[in-house]
């Protein structure tokens, strides 16, 4: 009997065998490249899967450059130039680009070259007759003669990024598959600027772009701040209209980037559970990103390599990180741009802008993003407004900061030709107030509109259907949602239906008074050099200290009313100028640090390239300096990233 058993074993175990083999035979296997990381003269680069042309490679001419797995890497020159013109050529481009580098110069690909393959001292200049690829570094595939574009690799040391991506020839997106050391954290991959050429058409060409992860990108995956939500939803199959200018105007997508969850506003320990906040590279390097643009922030005040991020201001969400990282921001007047295939948090509120530390890249970055509704003043002189409204500034310069603050706005008069007036928005409300208003202030009217219409609007585009979606895919569960927005969303729930209808009344009467009463355009509404009537300013950041190894209380709901919000209900542009940075003993060094201090500067509605004008003629007369990446906003060394010690271990 058991001999038996055993022959029908095995007769199975062959028939098993035999049809595995069968259905192998029909079957093919799919390989597919994902690129190729490597390391050229000890920088860690990136090959793309993507091919940009084809070259035809002679015999023999390649054989002193190094090869690693069938790739060698070579230089493109497009254009009249002769040989004695590529030292002072690779001169300019050691300065210009962190990607090439003159290891890439054994090998040139050289156009109008005069003969097909020559030396000079060790390099080898090839004749060029592809016309279409541009100038820079390459790894050309010796069998194939194919060339790929290089991607330089970084560390995300802020831990800013929740996806690095490289672009596919079909306009999507896909994940960057490289690593390279890096205590937790992602690699992300820049492309050389060398490729790229500005053009009236493509006026952000070569620009290193990142995107906060509320944008959906072709191909790519989204969390919102939320893992559930990643792991539920599949890749989007298109890019929202907003990002999708930029792209067409040149700018290179290199990630997405954190967010707090679901945009709502969270402290870095206390509330960010499914995700790690990201880092503020200045001072301590310990101090709280603000958000909910928070990677955006924090990369580009932590990585020169990248130029400029996406983000959104609801209530304070852009304006908060750039002002804590020393940046310059936008919240821009509201609806200038369709926010399609974007997470809303309210779209009563919410808005689309930047985090930059240049502030021409800004104005370009502008133009493109809002179109025919911004007008770049870049090249015509404005006519600035005299009238200078200041709210929340100290009345004497008792400390650094405060002396910084005064002297700014003393130096902005000067430059504007006009004269400062303390704003007192309440008193001003009592004194011209609508009759329907009553006898309710400012602070009573307003107290809780935005609470409301954060949770009364995100509930349902948001939260509800994401509920839905999760319980029918597992069997009923709700997935993790971390404490802010669970409270602000059970606020809404407690409220009843009218309370949205009643938010949208005060915000709507506010908007109104504001914009006759306080801020109106200028009188010369078809000036466009002119357009507001006056500015106001108040403090974004005084330079203290908000740590963020502290713990704090329960998350509670967002109530009241402050400067933070005029531009909120007002619709108006609110740009945040940082002025400079004051030092502080800090609390986890135990030296004095430096952090940044900022003001905010506010215009008429639809005055947002006023703003970023005045910010390049600030920098051009020295009241402002552009910030670098770094600790400090001079730049310098990120603490969390100085060695000091070496390899002590090894």
């Amino acid at each position: 009997m058991a001999s038996s058993d055993h022959r029908a074993a095995t007769r199975f175990l062959h028939l098993s065998i035999a049809s595995l083999f069968a259905s192998l035979a029909t079957a093919s296997a799919v390989l597919t490249s994902t690129g190729l990381s490597v390391r050229l003269n000890n920088v860690d680069y990136y090959i793309s899967p993507f091919s940009s042309g084809k070259v035809f490679v002679p015999k023999c001419s390649l054989k002193k450059v190094p090869e690693v797995v069938g790739f060698k890497p070579v230089t493109v020159v497009q254009g009249p130039l002769i040989q004695s013109d590529l030292s002072q050529l690779f001169s300019n481009w050691t300065l210009a680009d962190d990607v090439w580098q003159p290891a890439f110069s054994e090998a040139i690909f050289m156009a109008e070259s005069q003969c097909s393959y020559g030396r000079t001292n060790s390099t080898s200049i090839i004749s060029l007759k592809n016309t279409q690829i541009p100038s820079g570094p390459y790894f050309l595939e010796v069998a194939t003669g194919s060339l790929y574009p290089v991607y330089r690799l970084y560390e995300d040391f802020a831990g800013a990024f929740t996806e690095p991506l490289i672009p596919t020839p079909d306009g999507r997106f896909q994940p960057l598959s490289a690593k390279i050391p890096g205590s937790s954290s992602l690699t992300v991959g820049v492309p050389s600027r060398l490729y790229f050429t500005k053009t009236a058409e493509k006026p952000l060409a070569g620009v290193r772009l990142g995107v906060k992860d509320i944008y959906r990108l072709a191909g790519v995956k989204g969390s919102n701040g939320n893992r559930a939500w990643y792991n539920l939803y599949p890749a989007s199959n298109v890019t929202g209209t907003a990002v999708q200018r930029l792209i067409d105007a040149g700018a290179q997508v290199v990630g997405l980037q954190k967010t707090s969850q679901f945009a709502n506003g969270e402290t870095a320990t206390a509330d960010w559970v499914d995700y790690h906040a990201p880092f503020n590279a200045r001072g301590d390097g310990y101090q709280d990103p603000s958000s909910s643009s928070s990677g955006a922030g924090a990369s580009v005040a932590s990585y020169e390599w990248l130029d400029i991020a996406i983000g959104s201001d609801t209530g304070g969400s852009i304006r908060g990180p750039a002002g804590s990282e020393g940046l310059f921001g936008n919240r821009p007047s509201h609806g200038l741009v369709s926010l399609d295939s974007v997470m809303p948090l309210a779209p009563t509120l919410d808005t689309p802008g930047f985090l930059v530390r240049d502030p021409y890249i800004w104005d370009a970055a502008n133009a493109v993003l809002y179109g025919q509704n911004y007008t770049s003043l870049a090249s015509e002189k404005p006519k600035y407004p005299k009238r200078i409204y200041t709210v929340g500034f100290p009345a004497a310069p008792d400390t650094p900061a405060d002396k910084l603050l005064l002297d700014f706005v003393s130096a902005l008069a000067t430059f504007v030709g006009g004269n400062t007036t303390a704003l007192d928005l309440e008193a001003r409300w009592s004194a011209t107030k609508p009759a329907s208003a009553g006898k309710e202030t400012l602070r009573e009217l307003l107290n809780t509109t935005y609470a409301t219409l954060i949770a009364k609007e995100q509930t349902p585009l948001v939260r509800d259907p994401f509920y839905h979606d999760y319980a029918a895919a597992h069997s009923g569960r709700r997935p993790f949602i971390n404490p802010v927005p669970l409270r602000r969303w059970a606020y809404g729930d407690s409220l009843p239906s009218s309370a949205l209808e009643a938010a949208y009344a005060a915000k709507s009467l506010f908007q109104s008074w504001f914009n006759t009463q306080i801020l109106p355009p200028s009188p010369s509404p078809d000036d466009d050099a002119e357009c507001s009537s006056s500015l106001i300013v108040y403090v974004g950041s005084d330079g203290s200290q908000f740590p963020r190894n502290l713990y704090r209380g329960a998350p509670g709901v967002p109530l009241g009313f402050g400067t933070s919000r005029i531009s909120v209900f007002a619709g108006v542009p609110d740009s945040v100028f940082p002025i400079g940075e004051v030092g502080e003993v800090s609390g986890i060094t135990g030296v004095e640090e430096k952090l940044p201090v900022a003001v905010d500067v506010m215009a008429a509605a639809g005055c947002d390239g006023l703003l970023a004008r005045l910010a390049q003629e600030l920098v051009e007369v020295g009241v402002l300096k552009v910030p670098r990446a770094g600790g400090t906003l001079e730049g310098g060394e990120v603490l969390m990233r100085r060695g000091v010690l070496g390899d002590i271990w090894q």
